[in-house]
């Protein structure tokens, strides 16, 4: 319709939108395989626990150094077992709103991202 303001005329040009919205999905899903080969680290109690997660938030690796392990106070080891778990797992999130925000830029696209 001519003349409408937010109409489909104009200068809007459909297959270059189309285009660059494949770009974009193609980008998404490369970041995405990207996320799952880099790790961060999470950890608790000054380094006595140490969490690896991939950018996906799978946790990929636990260390305790062994004088964080007292059999008379196996809770604060396990509080520092969760703690450095939740670490690693905002890491992992930071990780992947930074890499599909970039790709996104700063759209809010479900299934994609850290959240």
């Amino acid at each position: 319709m001519r003349g409408m303001p937010g109409g489909f005329g104009g200068g809007m040009d459909l297959q270059k939108m189309m285009k660059q919205a494949q770009k974009m999905q193609e980008d998404l899903m490369k970041a995405q395989e990207n996320l799952g080969s880099q790790t961060v680290e999470g950890t608790a109690g000054g380094g006595a626990v140490t969490v690896s997660a991939n950018g996906h938030k799978e946790i990929t690796g636990i260390k305790i150094k062994p004088e964080a392990v007292d059999p008379d106070d196996v809770e604060t080891l396990e509080d520092l077992v969760l703690a450095a778990v939740r670490d690693a797992q905002a890491k992992a999130g930071a990780l992947a709103d930074n890499q599909i925000g970039g790709v996104t830029g700063g759209l809010n696209i479900p299934g994609f991202g850290g959240r």
